[in-house]
């Protein structure tokens, strides 16, 4: 089994189809955006991801990785079928499982053969059922009665290492109900299976649950060290030592104590948002997740009162903003610290100078309404000059060592609000810079 079609050639399906071509499977990635495919098959790639134009350019000239928006040749020739379409939320916080659905009704208009359809987006508990039902109804609509299994595969793919991840993952999950269906997702994997990655084959439910529950659990790590950073400052104690104290402690793990504005992205507003949501339907109730979401809008909101009640009367202001993407390496700006804390700022009167290594494109059109009090710079010091102060969002690694004193000289003011952390309030200070952080107490150097 090593014809693969992969539906959707959004971030998830173009990086899990190009790897999987890069295992050696035929790999044909559909999309209905002709436009889309066009250019994906000029060689450009649509988002940014760190070493995905190679890996896309390689597998495509090799011929193992072919891009069309023709489904019904795509889903005829192969015997794998993987859904990777959105599932956006709705204003009560659920998926939209329309493209979802779409998909698994093309998938079985299609069909000519025993197929095994894999659901790769981030869905619903239940969701593989429903797909069940969809495929099979529209089977009997044509009057045939081709056989075919579903499986739950859920991604776990961190935007900036999403080709390390798929490569070199901690774990696969497969969920289905049946032993044919396992073998063949196996083959699938069969370059992970063995280097000896761990394998865990469950069925659908479990498997649509370990995605939401991961990501939900992360969020929640994530806040709790954001939401002790206030305690921090207010008894004098350092956040990134409780960070690394907690840290040494294998029970914890290290990994997501990291403190900043808050987290963002594709997944985590997402998912847990949709998880309150399954839970409501069921009749549950999730606390710490719900406390989870509301902790993170409040640190966004904490961070926008720092810097008015230390700069005072924030009108005609000249903020410069390091970083506006949710993350390094990555464009994605979607639920990003940044679109937060500009907005407000721009209520209290401030003006912007801003500089993102990839973002600019998605900013020029999310900030669209405040364009008027934003100029989008070259790089961080044409942002810094003539700024009263400097907030760091994203720790993209060239701010971590940026000519502080080349900056300083091209200031107004001197405010500089690190809320990443990645530098010390002694060297700062040296400088005769305001220098304000996130969780440490005064005194800390």
């Amino acid at each position: 089994m090593n014809n693969i079609s992969v539906i959707g050639t959004g971030y998830v399906g173009l990086v899990s189809g190009t790897c999987l071509a890069d295992f050696g499977m035929n790999v044909t990635c559909v999309d209905n955006n002709v436009e889309k495919i066009s250019k994906l098959n000029k060689g450009v790639i649509p988002i940014y991801e760190p070493g995905l134009d190679d890996l896309v350019k390689r597998n495509y000239y090799y011929k193992r990785l072919s891009f069309t928006s023709d489904t019904k040749e795509a889903v005829e020739k192969s015997d794998v079928i993987f859904i990777a379409v959105g599932t956006p939320p709705q204003e009560d916080g659920s998926a939209d499982l329309t493209y979802v659905m779409q998909v698994a009704k093309d998938i079985a208009k299609y069909m000519n053969g025993y197929k095994v359809i894999v659901d790769k987006s981030t869905v619903p508990v239940g969701t593989g059922n429903l797909i069940r039902e969809i495929v099979a109804e529209t089977l009997k609509e044509r009057e045939v009665n081709y056989e075919f299994d579903i499986v739950s595969n859920p991604e776990f793919l961190r935007e900036g290492a999403a080709v390390r991840d798929f490569t070199h993952p901690d774990r696969v999950i497969i969920g289905t109900n049946s032993e044919k269906a396992a073998n063949i997702m196996k083959e699938v994997y069969r370059v992970l299976y063995l280097n000896e990655t761990p394998f865990l084959i469950t069925n659908l439910e479990t498997a649509e649950l370990i995605k939401y529950a991961s990501n939900a659990f992360l969020a929640a790590k994530i806040t709790f060290i954001n939401e002790l950073s206030e305690l921090c400052e207010r008894v004098n104690a350092d956040i990134q030592h409780v960070s690394k104290g907690m840290g040494m402690d294998g029970r914890i793990g290290r990994k997501f104590l990291h403190v900043g504005p808050g987290y963002g992205g594709s997944c985590f507003p997402k998912d847990t948002k949709a998880l309150i949501n399954i839970a409501k339907d069921k009749g549950c109730y999730l606390s710490i997740v719900e406390a989870t979401i509301a902790a993170n809008e409040r640190q966004k909101h904490r961070l926008v009162n720092k810097i008015n009640e230390v700069m005072g009367d924030l009108n005609g202001k000249v903020i410069s903003v390091l970083g506006l993407s949710f993350k390094p390496e990555t464009d994605d700006m979607r639920d990003a610290p940044s679109l937060t804390i500009i907005n407000e700022l721009v209520k209290l009167g401030a003006k912007f100078k801003v500089y993102d290594p990839e973002a600019f494109e998605e900013a020029k059109w999310r900030f669209k309404d405040i364009n008027n009090q934003i100029e989008y710079c070259e790089d961080e010091y044409s942002a810094a000059s003539e700024a009263d102060a400097i907030v760091i969002l994203t720790e993209w690694n060239q701010f971590r060592h940026l000519d502080l004193e080349k900056i300083k000289g091209n200031m107004k003011d001197y405010y500089f609000f690190d809320f990443r952390n990645i530098y010390t309030p002694k060297n700062l200070k040296a400088l005769n810079f305001k220098y304000y952080f996130i969780g440490r107490g005064t005194g800390i150097e």
